[in-house]
């Protein structure tokens, strides 16, 4: 996709994607690629985070869209 037509794309509203089932081996290839090592994307038993187990990046899910 060229510039122009990337720019094209301002304010255009897109319909959300298919589901996607995240797992523990996806999480720890983007903190490799990405080097964000935070104990909460890692540790599969944070039981610190009130969700009780690992949490995606942010944009891992985002970019996975």
């Amino acid at each position: 996709m060229d510039l122009a037509t990337l720019r094209s794309q301002i304010g255009r509203s897109y319909p959300p994607g298919e589901w996607l089932q995240v797992n523990q081996e996806m999480i720890q290839q983007f903190s490799d690629l990405t080097g964000d090592r935070q104990w909460i994307h890692l540790d599969e038993n944070a039981g610190e985070s009130s969700f009780g187990s690992a949490i995606a990046h942010g944009l891992l899910v985002i970019l996975k869209r």
